[in-house]
């Protein structure tokens, strides 16, 4: 008998890469829709972060990702995947990924906060992601050794302690299907909160499949908050790119006063924070882009037409923004070939905490990690033994996850800003839910991550903490 197909969760960034970089070897990709939809990356404005300027090196890279991530990235996971970015950036103009060009027809590159150099690389302006995701798609499907399945992963199954298969649930049903070699890509967790720059189905189903099957998750406390989320109506706020701040734009309250004392690049936590407290004393905050002018259009073509939508002309009016939940840093811990401790499982993209991160990812990394930990992933899977199938038992389909009666309580008490009352309050309330709703049992492994940590540290701010209270103070 065949060994089964690799099997791939998810089909974002990630998961593509996987997939193209385990060629020839059979993969299927398991997505709920077509290729590439509901994937965070295709969402992605401002870029990939890559040192290839004449100006910068991996190594300042290194320093930027390590001092973003206030002292809890691994040092060897970092340079891994910062070296290899400007391969990846080779492979991805290969696959026909059009980045953009300034006059001289050299690769743009702009600036991030928290970056010494401008080295984030775009595509359309501020359409990286889908550019990307574009070609990837494209390239998969001219894949012969790669299948597409419309199917949601509800249940991983084991057999001795290690990977045997996947429980599914497509339109007709439910589906098992057998796996000794399955990655996890499913992305991230903003969904969990009420206001999220994600898409609504990013409620971490990929670490509640790792986490009942005894997979080790890490750094769960750590929740990057977007300062400069469109203040709009409804769950997902579109998100206006750190890479406008980055072309000039500054924040300013309804006074017109900047308040970020010149620090508008901070790194994404300081300036969240900062946001968050100028609004919790009673202000408004805009970002003020009309610097750039006219050029904004041209510049920014998709953030342009999402604030056209709200009825606002950047060139001539500030935006109205507020923070948002973004990215989570934490997730299942890997090892540098996307292994986790269950044999035959691996990680990739926002799912996988791989140490790049730290307490606080650097802007644009996002891309960088997804890209080049699922191609690692996916060679290591396709050069592993794999073992001959064998019969599963039916099992029925668990129930679905719903992230609805969890939003309030992860907003209010697992935001911005946290203390010891407001996460055990969380615990209270979580617990009762937990019972039923994989969605719940993952918050409140959230919320205990975070009332573990009693020190401030990156993305997670204790108001509690007195030593934090001193600095913000």
């Amino acid at each position: 008998m065949s060994p089964a197909p690799i099997t791939i969760i998810g089909g974002g960034l990630a998961g593509l890469m996987a997939a193209l970089a385990a060629a020839p070897a059979p993969v299927r990709l398991l997505n709920p829709a077509a290729p590439g939809k509901g994937a965070a990356s295709a969402w992605s404005q401002g870029g990939l972060a890559a040192a290839i300027g004449a100006d910068d090196s991996p190594d300042l890279h290194i320093a930027d990702t390590i001092a973003a991530g206030a002292g809890l990235c691994d040092g060897a996971a970092v340079r891994r995947i910062v070296e290899a970015g400007p391969a990846l950036i080779e492979y991805l103009l290969g696959c026909g990924v059009r980045f953009d060009r300034d006059a001289a027809q050299t690769l743009a590159r702009g600036l991030e906060a928290a970056h010494q150099r401008p080295r984030i690389l775009h595509a359309n302006g501020d359409q990286t992601g889908a550019e990307i995701m574009r070609a990837l798609i494209d390239a998969a499907r001219a894949t012969p050794s790669i299948e597409f399945v419309p199917a949601a992963a509800r249940h991983l199954l084991l057999r001795d302690g290690e990977m045997a298969g996947v429980l599914a649930e497509t339109a007709a049903g439910p589906l098992t299907l057998a796996a000794d070699r399955v990655l996890l890509a499913t992305g991230g967790i903003g969904g969990l909160f009420r206001y999220s720059t994600n898409p609504p189905t990013a409620i971490g189903s990929g670490l509640s499949l790792a986490a009942a099957a005894g997979a080790r998750l890490q750094h769960l406390e750590f929740v990057q908050f977007h300062p400069t989320a469109l203040d709009a109506s409804g769950p997902a706020l579109p998100l206006i790119s750190e890479a406008v701040r980055g072309e000039g734009a500054v924040l300013i309250d309804e006074t017109g006063a900047r308040f970020m004392d010149g620090r508008d690049l901070a790194p994404r936590d300081v300036v969240a924070r900062a946001v968050f407290a100028h609004q919790a004393a009673g202000h408004r905050v805009l970002l003020d882009a009309r610097m750039i002018g006219a050029r904004f259009a041209t510049r920014f073509p998709a953030i342009h037409a999402i604030c056209a939508r709200a009825g606002i002309d950047p060139a001539t009016q500030p935006i109205p923004v507020r923070p948002a939940a973004h990215y989570h840093m934490g997730g299942v811990a890997v090892d540098a070939h996307g292994r986790t401790s269950v044999p035959g499982l691996y990680a990739a993209g926002e799912v996988a905490c791989t140490g790049l991160h730290g307490a606080n990812r650097l802007a644009s990394n996002s891309l960088l990690e997804a890209a080049v930990c699922g191609a690692q992933a996916g060679q290591h899977m396709a050069a592993r033994s794999a073992k001959p199938p064998r019969p599963l038992p039916a099992q029925d389909l668990p129930p679905r996850p719903d992230a609805e009666p969890v939003r309030d309580i992860m907003s209010t008490h697992l935001g911005v800003l946290r203390d010891a009352d407001g996460l055990r309050a969380a615990l209270a309330q979580l617990a009762p839910l937990a019972a039923h709703n994989s969605a719940a049992r993952l918050a409140l492994m959230i919320a205990e991550a975070a009332l573990a940590r009693p020190a401030s540290i990156g993305a997670h701010a204790r108001r509690d903490d007195a030593s934090f209270a001193t600095q913000a103070a």
